[in-house]
């Protein structure tokens, strides 16, 4: 089974700057794509940022010029860096990656447990 497990969640002050890591294990043949997501009490999950394929990033409007999204070169653990964070940022961040186990098999999502991101003074 494929696993992904997120760290790096805690407290931190407006303007601080928090880094998260998902770590992927298990039977992996190829990973398509890693994102981030976010949902705060009573909102709707959303997309924070993303890789698509091996380098191509997305970010959601209100997290771009702040957040940035990178992985390693195994392909098996994607980051988060936080920067200028905001109270509206506080929420739980979920990793979701796409993935394949075999060459000949299909895509499917896979996600982590989540991290809780508190922004307060």
């Amino acid at each position: 089974q494929v696993q992904l497990v997120e760290s790096g969640g805690g407290l931190v002050q407006p303007g601080g700057s928090l880094r998260l890591s998902c770590a992927a294990s298990g039977s992996i043949f190829s990973i398509n794509t890693m994102a981030w997501y976010r949902q705060a009490p009573g909102k709707e999950r959303e997309l924070v940022a993303a890789i698509i394929g091996d380098s191509a990033a997305n970010y959601a409007d209100s997290v771009k010029d702040r957040f940035t999204i990178s992985r390693d070169n195994a392909k098996n653990t994607v980051y988060l860096q936080m920067n200028s964070l905001k109270p509206e940022d506080t929420a739980v961040y979920y990793c979701k990656t796409k993935l394949k186990e075999r060459l000949l098999s299909p895509y499917y999502d896979c996600w982590g447990q989540g991290t809780q991101v508190t922004v307060s003074s």
